[in-house]
């Protein structure tokens, strides 16, 4: 996912970011932050939001249900779903996951507002992999969408 630190240049301004001496790092700040970027990122855009699913699946198993999860939440949204792909490397880091790479460059390049999730820990269970995700998003002008709240996998 080090592809999102390309050379393009972001479609709006990052916001400051906080310390994290200054605000706790667990599930309820993680989701205050997604929530607000969210917001901002989507304010001006047109509607339907255009979305890819993204999941993550030990190797081996079928991403079906999860792929579900997470299109159960673009439906209940009215959201467009462009894309629908899943990585079966286990929880790995995010930034070795071919297929995470892939939906990000899809943000990139303005072909998707944001990624849908079923779970953050589609994303990583630790802290400063999902927040560095939200920021890395945010700063592409996409954002992410888990369907089930931060406090539960």
């Amino acid at each position: 996912m080090t592809s999102l630190a390309s050379s393009t240049p972001s479609r709006r301004p990052m916001p400051a970011a906080p310390h994290p001496e200054d605000h706790p790092h667990d599930a309820h700040w993680l989701r205050g932050l997604r929530e607000a970027y969210f917001t901002e990122v989507t304010a001006a855009l047109a509607r339907p939001l255009r979305v890819g699913l993204y999941v993550l699946v030990d190797d081996g198993q079928d991403p079906a249900n999860r792929l579900a999860t997470a299109h159960g939440l673009a439906t209940a949204k009215n959201w467009a779903i462009s894309l629908r792909t899943f990585d079966r490397t286990g929880p790995t880091d995010p930034a070795t996951r071919p297929q995470l790479a892939r939906a990000c460059h899809a943000v990139t390049r303005g072909e998707i507002n944001g990624l849908v999730i079923a779970s953050r820990t589609d994303i990583s269970p630790y802290d400063d992999h999902y927040e560095a995700t939200l920021r890395r998003l945010r700063a592409h002008g996409g954002f992410l969408a888990p369907a089930l709240p931060e406090t539960t996998t």
